[in-house]
């Protein structure tokens, strides 16, 4: 078959940028679209100035203020160059990611495979393009881990064997869809959730970048369902106390006792074949 057509939907954020230029080189992109948020109604807007709502925000974006300051990301994925695209003129934005905008962008380029990351929630008749569908990567193991700060939520839990990525088909609901594979980073025993979180993402864009290639050499990769709901994580969990809780288990040195290899486990359609997955340890 060759390269498959792909249209990107991603973030602008470092990370983001860094799998869509692994894509890039994977795939016959057509199209990188990034959504500016830019349509905000009353009612919407009303919503978020609720006191509870709010407050939320505030501490979210001192938090990630603290967190993110220095380029800490930008220098882990791309060194000391500036964080770009490799292919900007590829780059399109629309004002959300369910915008008429995009549906027309996608009924003119007509792509295989819709590759999604770091995106708002996808609904509507934008869940039935794409040849092949639409594939997700989710930063948390889905299903035990859904929605928000996975990797935080997993270390907090005191299961860092299951801090890593989901490589997913998308439907209807919140990480549910068949899976594809899942990206367990190495865990060195001495680190922080973004370190890791991060690790995981380097990792699973080169997962990604390979399910495209097998999928264009004509392979089957129909995933497999997901085996219960697991748990849905929303932004509203994480609160301070459990902020300064993670920092004193990972200060105590909880980490060094859970040395741990690479590991990506791959789902296989069960339609085709007894072995639901392969894992491999790197």
């Amino acid at each position: 078959m060759g390269k498959l057509r792909v249209m990107i939907l991603c973030g602008q954020s470092p990370r983001h940028l860094y799998v869509a230029n692994r894509l890039c080189r994977a795939a016959d992109v057509v199209a990188i679209v990034h959504e500016s948020s830019g349509e905000r109604s009353l009612k919407k807007v009303m919503q978020k100035l609720r006191p509870d709502r709010l407050w939320n925000k505030v501490w979210r974006w001192i938090r990630d203020r603290r967190r993110y300051t220095g380029g800490g990301e930008g220098k882990f994925f791309f060194g000391t160059a500036a964080p770009a695209l490799e292919r900007p003129a590829l780059a399109r934005l629309v004002p959300h990611i369910n915008h008429p905008d995009l549906l027309r962008l996608i009924d003119e380029t007509k792509p295989d495979l819709i590759a999604v990351f770091g995106t708002s929630l996808l609904r509507g008749e934008i869940l039935t393009k794409g040849r092949l569908g639409i594939v997700n990567l989710h930063g948390g193991l889905s299903p035990e881990y859904r929605g928000a700060d996975c990797t935080f939520w997993a270390l907090y839990n005191g299961e860092p064997e299951k801090v890593g990525c989901t490589l997913h088909y998308i439907d209807a609901g919140i990480d549910t869809g068949k899976l594809i594979a899942h990206v367990s980073p190495e865990i060195h025993g001495d680190e922080d959730e973004l370190t890791l979180f991060w690790r995981a993402v380097q990792d699973s864009a080169e997962v990604y970048a390979e399910f495209i290639e097998r999928v264009g050499n004509g392979e089957q990769l129909g995933g497999t369902s997901q085996a219960s709901k697991g748990r849905l994580y929303q932004v509203k969990h994480r609160q301070l106390s459990h902020e300064r809780a993670l920092e004193q288990k990972l200060a105590s040195g909880f980490l060094r006792q859970h040395v741990l290899p690479r590991r990506v486990t791959w789902f296989t359609d069960q339609s085709q074949s007894p072995a639901a997955t392969e894992t491999v340890h790197i």
